[in-house]
């Protein structure tokens, strides 16, 4: 888990829904069984949170667990945990077939803050933004990238993408949430 630099510099866009870089994370991606008590008991152990189901999202006060796949989950981890617990993830582990991944400095992230948070998702991503329900994880586009997307609350937005399109998709749900540019279908 590296201490570099943010993948967008702490950027920060204000509009009618703020855009910025959330704080940065150390994130572990894992596949394996999820259906095994033995990985859902040592997932639980490193981030304090229960297990999600099926596209579910689980948190704790420092810690948070994405559904990602039937085989596969995203851990999200206060900086400076992800080592230890990816360490604590493979001991526990042992040799149940899994595969678990540093992926801190491959993701950048970002949140959404407003009452418009469903509108801007709507105009960059192929989902349902009216009806989809808080702490639901849905794995989509945004524009021609691929992202993964949830609401933690009515008015908060997180967005999940690859570092190198981090810029990219950071702009265009700036440009998106630009004050003048609001529809008010939400």
């Amino acid at each position: 888990m590296s201490d570099h630099a943010t993948p967008l510099a702490q950027a920060r866009s204000d509009g009618y829904v703020t855009v910025a870089e959330d704080a940065p994370r150390d994130m572990i991606q894992l596949k394996g069984d999820l259906s095994d008590p033995g990985l859902a008991d040592a997932v639980e152990r490193i981030a304090h949170a229960a297990m999600p189901g099926p596209l579910g999202l689980s948190t704790s006060d420092s810690a948070w667990i994405a559904w990602m796949a039937p085989d596969e989950l995203l851990i999200s981890l206060a900086r400076g945990q992800g080592a230890d617990a990816l360490s604590s993830l493979s001991r526990a582990m042992g040799d149940r077939h899994h595969l678990a991944l540093d992926v801190s400095d491959m993701r950048a992230a970002i949140r959404l803050e407003g009452a418009a948070v469903r509108e801007i998702l709507a105009k960059v991503a192929p989902i349902d933004a009216v009806t989809l329900p808080v702490n639901t994880v849905r794995r989509t586009r945004v524009a021609q990238v691929p992202a993964a997307l949830w609401l933690s609350g009515p008015r908060t937005a997180h967005v999940i993408c690859f570092r190198s399109v981090g810029r990219y998709v950071f702009d265009l749900l700036s440009l998106s949430a630009r004050r003048g540019g609001e529809i008010g279908a939400f």
